[in-house]
């Protein structure tokens, strides 16, 4: 970051000296007033209730332009990304700031598919869960056991322990998250195969049993590595605030995204995808397509309490353009499985009718989001609505790797505190 030509000034109606604050320039976005030294200088603090005005952190990772409807890795549009690169590219991309060259792409892959065997006693761990146990549940306590595992390489000053670390999560999150889903259903682990592709390894794990070879669908495995790309980074988020936070703490980079698992689970952020479906199957329960403008209606009563799950966004006041791109997968993955017609589909497509149509939504912004179409697209491929939140932590665990070596390397780095205003009682005797 650079300091801006100009300078803000805080000034007090009381008749306190006002304060000149250095004002700093990113390479893109809004500039930001730095108000490091505030407390020391007025005895004051600033409040903001979720953050919602406050950097952070600065961060040459991932950029988002709400009003535009703009996401970018590393500079590079997410609709490029998507079209043109595949999982473990982006990750590599993030993780190291630049695309692959074509050596660099090879050997990233393949180390990566080398490591994606778990201990062996982490199937007598998951036998300590009940079988109907929640998928993120699971994985939270999987993720954070891992450093019990691999406590060779939890020095998070260390660079090249971090590199393994990252390396490691990045490669075993499928085969976890495949272990709990597997655990859950009573059927035989799958062990990964190194022949395969990230998201084509992912699906065997899934859906393969050793009674039969499993073929897998390029439909189907394209459609997953886009989920996973989308879903790969999306700036300082609640999740990845809580691993910065975390790992601010210098705890190891396995609890720090067990951390990070544990906020996503919440229906307001990862579990948005579960709570659309949830809605979808609630509709179609009460009448489905025939019932889908009454439902709407409710929508627009705000005296209604009804919500309408995986349409608009906090961050995106424009089409989120990750949208776009889990539409057309939709579509494609509706017509390789001959599931247009499904009922729970077709009542989908509706809904996504009226919200593009309707004045109502289209005046408020309300687009389908990326969540409405992923929790389509999983569960035509098979995926249960308890593991949607599974198959985010498993996409989004690069980004907060990403965002955590980033911290952990940044020279002005310190344990996070945040302050408060306090309400309470002032200072009485017993």
């Amino acid at each position: 970051m650079k300091l801006a030509d100009n300078k803000a000034t805080l000034s007090f109606s009381n008749g306190k000296p006002s304060v000149e604050l250095p004002v700093y320039q990113g390479s893109i976005g809004p500039d930001v007033i730095d108000i490091r030294k505030l407390y020391g200088q007025t005895d004051m603090f600033t409040y903001d209730p979720g953050f919602l005005s406050t950097a952070s952190c600065q961060s040459a990772i991932t950029y988002i332009d709400g009003d535009k409807g703009e996401l970018l890795y590393r500079g590079y549009p997410i609709e490029q990304l998507a079209q043109k690169c595949d999982y473990l590219d982006t990750c590599y991309l993030l993780l190291n700031g630049d695309l692959p060259n074509e050596g660099q792409r090879t050997d990233f892959h393949k180390l990566v598919l080398k490591h994606t065997m778990v201990n062996e006693q982490m199937q007598f761990f998951l036998r300590g869960f009940r079988r109907d146990a929640h998928p993120m549940a699971v994985l939270t306590g999987l993720i954070g056991a891992l450093s019990a595992f691999y406590h060779d390489s939890t020095d998070i000053n260390n660079p090249e322990h971090r590199h393994i670390s990252a390396i490691r999560l990045i490669s075993k999150l499928p085969t976890l998250v495949a272990m709990a889903y597997k655990y859950g259903v009573g059927q035989p682990y799958m062990y990964p195969r190194n022949d395969l592709s990230y998201a084509g390894n992912f699906l065997r794990m899934m859906f393969g049993t050793p009674c039969e070879d499993y073929k897998v669908n390029p439909v189907l495995e394209r459609a997953m590595d886009r989920i996973f790309i989308l879903h790969a980074d999306h700036e300082q988020n609640a999740s990845t605030s809580t691993v910065r936070l975390c790992g601010s703490s210098g705890t190891n980079p396995f609890a720090a995204i067990a951390a990070g698992v544990a906020c996503l689970w919440g229906p307001a952020h990862g579990g948005a995808n579960e709570a659309c479906l949830n809605m979808l199957e609630d509709i179609q329960r009460n009448g489905g397509v025939a019932k889908v403008g009454e439902f709407m209606e409710q929508v627009k009563d705000k005296n209604s309490g009804v919500k309408l799950m995986g349409f608009g966004h906090r961050v995106y006041k424009n089409y989120d353009p990750r949208a776009k791109l889990m539409q057309e997968t939709c579509n494609e993955v509706l017509a390789e499985l001959g599931l247009e017609n499904d009922p729970l589909f077709k009542l989908a497509k509706q809904l996504e009718k009226i919200a593009l149509e309707d004045d109502y939504f289209v005046s408020r912004k309300l687009y389908p989001n990326v969540d409405f179409y992923s929790g389509i697209v999983q569960r035509a491929i098979g995926i249960p609505v308890s593991l949607f939140t599974g198959i985010f932590a498993l996409a989004r665990t690069v980004g907060w790797i990403a965002q955590l070596n980033e911290m952990l390397a940044d020279p002005e780095y310190k344990i996070g505190r945040p302050r408060q205003l306090f309400t309470g009682s002032p200072r009485r005797d017993v």
